[in-house]
């Protein structure tokens, strides 16, 4: 399989959720994380090549706020959860810093 991502990924260790920014809607939790892009785990299939301003959060952190490009999805079974793949395109500094900080702490729990 041809791996093309550049940053390695953390697997969450700590329950992080991402909700779209604006409306609220909960859009599922991360499963693993890296500086580019996201794994999403969610009860409902998400929209592949959708943009999606988000808003992630977890119990100890300050809100993220970025957009990300849905890539790719894949629905689950009956009954079993729906993966996709995010790749984030659009992120200022100050949120840039704070995702470079989860992401050292979830490199240090790994």
């Amino acid at each position: 399989m041809d791996d093309r991502r550049q940053h390695p990924r953390y697997q969450a260790a700590w329950l992080l959720e991402v909700y779209e920014r604006h409306s609220g809607t909960y859009l599922g939790r991360i499963a693993d994380l890296s500086g580019e892009g996201f794994m999403l785990c969610s009860t409902t299939a998400q929209t592949a090549d959708r943009l999606v301003e988000c808003r992630l959060t977890g119990e100890t952190m300050e809100d993220l706020h970025f957009t990300a490009d849905c890539l790719w999805s894949r629905e689950g079974a009956t009954g079993q959860q729906s993966w996709a793949g995010y790749h984030i395109i659009d992120i200022d500094a100050l949120n840039a810093q704070k995702l470079h900080g989860l992401i050292e702490q979830l490199q240090a729990m790994g």
